[in-house]
């Protein structure tokens, strides 16, 4: 385990609306923004998403299974941002879609379309220096703190 202490610096307020890209809108809001680190809460809907249910066995490095979601649901979500070392930001955002009752909770990649409403509360991280990027033996963009 590894662990740094910092404070909270900025705080943002976001809507996203009906047919909004939701995941390509948050990148360009975080870019505008130079978000270098951050935390963020997200509730309302989405129409559209491109998610991971899980790896197919519990190795690693895990082999993803994907699956598209389509159709209203309801979403809660909680996420990071960082830094890869192309200088590019990443999100790791995991969500509960709700439909009629039944839930699956997943990490919320790509291709996600707003229904109706996405309201996000970013929450900046200062003071600590963190960046994310690739690990080679996970094959996934893991957070790594420098001195």
């Amino acid at each position: 385990m590894e662990y740094r202490s910092g404070s909270v610096g900025r705080v943002f307020s976001v809507r996203f609306d009906h047919g909004d890209d939701f995941h390509g809108e948050l990148l360009d809001l975080i870019k505008k923004e130079n978000i270098r680190n951050a935390w963020f809460h997200c509730i309302g809907g989405l129409l559209e998403a491109d998610v991971v249910i899980g790896p197919k066995q519990p190795t690693m490095p895990p082999e993803p299974i994907w699956e598209e979601v389509r159709g209203a649901r309801e979403l809660l979500g909680t996420g990071s941002i960082l830094w890869d070392e192309h200088d590019e930001p990443k999100i790791h955002l995991h969500t509960s879609l709700g439909d009629h009752g039944s839930a699956m909770t997943v990490c919320t990649r790509k291709g996600t379309k707003v229904y109706l409403i996405v309201e996000v509360y970013i929450v900046e991280i200062t003071g600590v220096a963190a960046t994310r990027p690739w690990f080679a033996k996970g094959e996934f963009n893991r957070v790594s703190f420098s001195t």
